[in-house]
């Protein structure tokens, strides 16, 4: 019997841009691997799973596509005994997947009842071709994240060259300064050679040829074991601060005697060094007398791949769905998936395939494809899975989260966060982010009047800032690059940091009241808890112009830590407050209201900031330090509305730019009531991508009900989080990062577990990507952790 569906006009090849999903299911982590195979979807190019979910049929029952093409390969034992090659461009795929696997494929109809539909018949056969060779959707992912896209600049581009001189082969051998013969680096306007940074790996390096950029005022210049006869290099400007590209290198070495056609590369580049880095940073993977550390399987203890300066959002992703909260709202093993048409494209069918594979143990088992042996004494771990779905989909339309670079994890926290509340915004009591949620009272306080005024916020987690006090080097012996980790700075309590964060501080502002101009005092402290306290310590400082990670050691307590005395009391009957109608600040602009310390602004400035970052930072520290206000700028960078004037509270001068109906609708369609898009809108002048921020920054404010409001005001929403006391909270995971930026280097994830087997109390257990292992040494990862989750005892 044939099919009569082959034949159908609706049967195309893929095209170009169209994303094939034909390695794991769009709503569960099956994938072509399994016994029964994955099927695609011949119409859209869905894939679903074939086997005990059939999450294939559930496609079809959905949206009636008949025809699937059902793959299933399996791995091809491959023994090498050939010498490795020598070292050439890093190869991320040597092998192509004929090479790896044994594929085989099927066309069934679901229509037909069909199992073996003739692959040659109808319009099958280009379909079917199409499927096969098109990329597929995590290829298309993985494919950039080996890319960075390097840009030429001013300095590379209007390059002035001294005088030309020939510079013999055997002064290309070494620094000028030290006999360092590896890691050098040209500088392509006066031809000195000087030695790089240390880099990954045990490449040495004594920051020589920085050393000479800054001395002598030189910006660009080129890494001289990198240099390939194509004209491929790593080309630094020390200026920018960045790789850069410059477009006449050929000609630029020619000037000082060097032909690029001659030259053979040696050395890996910076981006193969960053890759390397990022897979095999040894975080602790072995214990003390060389053992690996011991694999942990079973439910939520399933790891997830690094596809390309992922581990950000790996080590993030495992902290959270370690919550009851998030694996309450989200591992539904017995409903099915919300979206069986367009599953990849939607947030919460996403969120639940990423709960099911992590949570369900279904894919926590050791990868058969590797066994310990003499030459491969690795002990087997499992395979991980890869979220190229979920990264994807977050990602789009960010403008960082969307490439494949290094990001902030904390970043991605929040911006995380914020789009699980949108996509919960029809039913808030499911939102798992009410667990984070927390109310923090501001006090002011007139110095010269003693009149106060308190204001609610309501947040999500706190940045705390950590002072940093460097150890003498006694006789000058020993350098912080020697030391080991932590060595250079005094240890700091978490007690300190909050005692910092809540310690109260001077604002230059005016009083309504008495009309004073001696400022007023400025603390902040809880008004209520939350369930789930996410904090991130501030330990960054400019050095050489650029913002660097330090290694200061936070010593956190290992049980419950009380932090009810960070309560704030609230309006004492002693105190009397300022009439709610007066403009703190005196009347007019925002820019005019708030005098910054010009001695802070004025540092901050000198540091290449823009003085609207810089009010802006001054006015949410406090107004008292240029260091507090840069380590809020570090943790705002990305704030889309960073570049805003400050902006106190004000009404928006477009008058009714806000009252757009096409714009309050958009805003309605990501869940956001009408009266919310209003006061939004016309806070941010218009703009719809500020207002969705506003929005999330003021979830205490009901909005702009103007003719709404048939008797007065809305009605008051009740704060987040609790206000009883004692106030305890305990360690539950970090996240923490190597490398002196968080934009480089590689993300970590300890979670307390109880181990299966094992006692009931519970233990550390490290998620490096997809190895999960018991832990040691957390002690020590938790004084260097980048983002603290507390849990309320």
């Amino acid at each position: 019997m044939e099919c009569p569906h082959v034949h159908s006009d609706d049967l195309r090849p893929p095209r170009a841009n169209q994303s094939v999903y034909r390695e794991d299911c769009t709503q569960c982590f099956d994938s072509i691997d399994d016994d029964a195979g994955l099927d695609v979807c011949l119409r859209c190019f869905n894939g679903g799973c074939a086997g005990e979910r059939n999450h294939s049929l559930l496609h079809y029952t959905s949206t009636g596509h008949p025809l699937v093409l059902n793959i299933k390969r399996t791995r091809r034992r491959i023994h090498r005994d050939e010498p490795p090659a020598k070292l050439t461009k890093l190869a991320i795929a040597a092998e192509t997947e004929e090479d790896r696997y044994e594929t085989t494929t099927t066309v069934k109809c679901y229509a037909c009842q069909i199992q073996d539909v003739d692959k040659t018949s109808g319009n099958l056969l280009a379909v079917v071709d199409g499927v096969m060779k098109a990329m597929t959707f995590a290829k298309q992912e993985e494919v950039k994240a080996w890319e960075q896209e390097f840009v030429p600049c001013e300095h590379t581009l209007y390059l002035e060259q001294q005088p030309s001189r020939q510079i013999e082969s055997q002064n290309l051998g070494s620094c000028s300064k030290c006999d360092l013969k590896e890691n050098l680096w040209l500088c392509l306007e006066c031809g000195n050679l000087g030695c790089g940074r240390a880099q990954f790996g045990g490449v040495g390096g004594n920051s020589h040829g920085l050393a000479h950029a800054t001395e002598k005022g030189h910006s660009v210049a080129v890494k001289l074991g990198s240099i390939t006869p194509e004209g491929n290099a790593d080309v630094y400007c020390y200026k920018c601060n960045e790789e850069r590209i410059d477009p006449e290198l050929a000609k630029h070495l020619a000037h000082w005697g060097i032909n690029i056609a001659e030259r053979e590369k040696t050395e890996k580049s910076l981006m193969e060094m960053q890759v390397e880095q990022n897979l095999k940073w040894d975080f602790s993977m072995t214990t003390e007398d060389g053992k690996e550390l011991s694999p942990v399987f079973g439910p939520g203890f399933t790891g997830l791949k690094n596809i390309g300066n992922s581990c950000y959002l790996a080590s993030t992703v495992q902290c959270l769905f370690s919550l009851p909260e998030f694996q309450q709202r989200y591992y539904l093993p017995d409903q099915p998936p919300p979206n069986a048409n367009s599953p990849a494209e939607d947030l919460e069918t996403q969120l639940r395939k990423l709960a099911d594979g992590i949570l369900s143990g279904r894919y926590s088992y050791p990868d058969s494809n590797v066994h310990a042996s003499p030459d491969n004494p690795e002990v087997p771990h499992q395979k991980g899975l890869s979220p190229a779905m979920f990264k994807h989909l977050i990602g789009r339309g960010h403008e960082e989260f969307s490439t494949m670079r290094q990001q902030d994890a904390f970043e991605l926290l929040l911006h995380l966060l914020k789009l699980i509340t949108i996509s919960n915004n029809a039913n808030p009591a499911q939102d798992p982010v009410q667990s984070f949620r927390f109310a923090l009272e501001q006090r002011l306080q007139c110095l010269s009047c003693k009149r106060v005024r308190y204001r609610t916020d309501e947040q999500e987690n706190i940045s705390i800032p950590v002072p940093v006090r460097r150890k003498q080097v006694s006789n000058g012996e020993g350098t912080p690059q020697d030391s080991a980790k932590g060595s250079e700075f005094e240890p700091v309590s978490l007690k300190e940091c909050l005692d910092i964060f809540t310690a109260s501080g001077t604002v230059e502002l005016t009083c309504p009241a008495c009309g004073s101009k001696a400022g007023f005092s400025k603390s902040s402290k809880f008004k209520t808890f939350p369930k789930n306290l996410a904090i991130n310590p501030l330990r960054f400082e400019i050095i050489n112009w650029v913002p660097t990670k330090l290694d200061i050691p936070v010593e956190v307590p290992d049980g419950a830590f009380d932090i009810s005395s960070y309560k704030s009391q609230g309006l004492q009957p002693d105190e009397e407050e300022l009439p709610e109608d007066a403009d703190v600040g005196g009347s007019g602009s925002a820019s005019a209201a708030f005098a910054p310390n010009e001695a802070a602004l004025s540092q901050l400035e000198s540091m290449g900031f823009p003085r609207v970052r810089c009010e802006k930072a001054l006015h949410a520290t406090g107004n008292a330090d240029a260091e507090a206000a840069m380590n809020w700028l570090f943790a705002h960078m990305e704030d889309p509305d960073i570049d805003e004037p400050l902006n106190l509270g004000g009404a928006s001068s477009t008058g009714d730019s806000g009252d757009d109906a096409d714009k309050i609708a958009q805003l309605g369609d990501m869940g956001i009531s009408a009266p919310q898009a209003r006061k939004a809108l016309r806070e941010c002048n218009g703009d719809v991508n500020r207002a969705l921020d506003w929005v999330f920054s003021h979830p205490d404010e009901q909005g702009d009900f103007g003719e709404d409001a048939a008797s007065g005001s809305a009605p008051s929403k009740s704060l987040p989080g609790s206000d009883q006391l004692p106030a305890k909270f305990e360690l539950q995971s970090i996240v923490c990062h190597k490398g002196a930026s968080i934009h480089a280097g590689h993300y970590v994830a300890f979670i307390r577990k109880e181990i299966p087997g094992e006692s009931k109390e519970k233990q550390w257990v490290l998620f490096n990507d997809e190895k999960v292992v018991k832990a040691v040494d957390v002690d020590e990862m938790k004084k260097f952790a980048y983002i603290y989750f507390f849990r309320m005892v």
